[in-house]
């Protein structure tokens, strides 16, 4: 189902779990940001995002997820991880795996995008801001991109102007973090950075609405049609013709 590669980043060992669609390539590709359901301890356990990286492979794409929790035991409590997380660490996670993924002998680094939900979402935000030569991002219901992780560190939104590719949003209008005006915020943002998007709001639908592994937050209708334009966006995007951003 998927190989493990491991990288250092800055003294620590990542494991980076990498998907593969048939055929030799090249391939285009997918960095995708994990998200942290609870009683989260690895990505072995992640059913949510095992499953999403493996339907990105079955429609032609080289996954590359990195366990950006690696900096602390996956024993450790969640609350821990969420308190002490930075968004410089996250970002050299995202550059190592980027990195890696580049190097895949049956990928076509001309054609890697970037997709995150919920706190991946943001990572995704984040890392976009620090990876130009991204050909696409795709964020879905990102909290707290108008917010810093880690002393020294600025709110991702404060980084926008720095994204160099198309992006599209998913967003679900019960949601409270980000809430529809935070979601007017980021496109906000974009516009004013001149940067090409287009955002799905979906009424009834709230936070985490494509986390089928949670009944009480997956809102089928919502997630088949993000689904299906999230595809049509990656095939424009991400096609061998695709025009340059």
């Amino acid at each position: 189902m998927y190989s493990i590669k491991t990288v250092n980043v800055l003294g620590s060992t990542m494991e980076v779990f990498l998907f593969r669609p048939q055929g030799d390539g090249p391939h285009p590709a997918i960095l995708m940001a994990q998200h942290i359901p609870m009683g989260h301890t690895g990505l072995e356990n992640d059913a949510f995002t095992l499953t999403t990286a493996q339907r990105f492979a079955e429609n032609g794409y080289v996954v590359a997820v990195p366990f950006i929790f690696h900096w602390w035991p996956k024993s450790d409590p969640l609350e821990k991880k969420r308190e002490e997380s930075r968004d410089d660490w996250m970002v050299a996670d995202m550059q190592a795996a980027f990195a890696l993924l580049k190097t895949e002998p049956d990928v076509d680094a001309a054609r890697i995008g970037l997709v995150g939900h919920c706190w991946g979402g943001r990572v995704a935000w984040l890392a976009a801001c620090h990876l130009p030569q991204l050909a696409a991002l795709a964020t879905f219901y990102g909290g707290n991109i108008k917010k810093a992780l880690g002393a020294g560190n600025v709110p991702p939104i404060e980084l926008t102007r720095f994204i160099a590719c198309p992006v599209i949003g998913f967003y679900g209008n019960n949601d409270t973090n980000p809430s529809p005006q935070d979601v007017a915020d980021y496109s906000a943002a974009l516009t004013t950075a001149g940067i090409k998007h287009t955002f799905h709001q979906y009424d009834g639908a709230g936070h985490a609405f494509q986390n089928f592994p949670m009944p009480e937050r997956y809102h089928k209708e919502a997630s088949d049609d993000a689904w299906t334009k999230l595809l049509d966006f990656l095939q424009q995007t991400l096609a061998p013709d695709a025009p340059a951003s």
